[in-house]
């Protein structure tokens, strides 16, 4: 018997994690800092997002702790950004969106990639299970209630 998972439990990680990235001018905010653009007039460029939509999106990933905000000038004061310890273990989330939408949706040759910064050689990144290192695969696996 099939039961019934609610993704809008409390208690539902995926929830949870969807309440600090789940508007996609953040993931994209979260993609460019990653990426080293760290800088509000920097990230407004890139992006083409109005500084208003710009600057709720960078607050709430700072409150959420993706983000930590640092002074680079003062008088007037500015700010940049740059991924706490939680913002980069989102990376691998990014990784695995890109090469899913890449091979559904994307163009031939992506505008970015992901590299090893180590050889600066394309990685392809894949989700493994930790204990088994099995790749998840949506014919071997599937959500089901704790």
């Amino acid at each position: 018997m099939v039961q019934h998972v609610s993704f809008a439990d409390a208690n539902c990680p995926i929830a949870r994690s969807l309440e600090h990235v789940g508007e996609w001018w953040s993931v994209l905010v979260l993609r460019d800092v990653s990426a080293g653009v760290t800088r509000f007039a920097d990230l407004q460029a890139n992006l083409g997002i109005s500084p208003g939509s710009l600057s709720r999106r960078l607050k709430g990933l700072v409150a959420s702790g993706l983000l930590e905000q640092r002074v680079y000038a003062t008088g007037p004061t500015r700010h940049e950004y740059v991924l706490t310890a939680s913002g980069r273990d989102f990376l691998p989330v990014l990784a695995a969106m890109a090469a899913w939408g890449h091979r559904h949706f994307g163009p031939e040759r992506p505008s970015a990639r992901l590299v090893d910064r180590a050889t600066g050689r394309t990685a392809r990144p894949v989700v493994l299970d930790e204990k088994t290192g099995k790749r998840i695969t949506g014919e071997d696996h599937g959500f089901e209630p704790a």
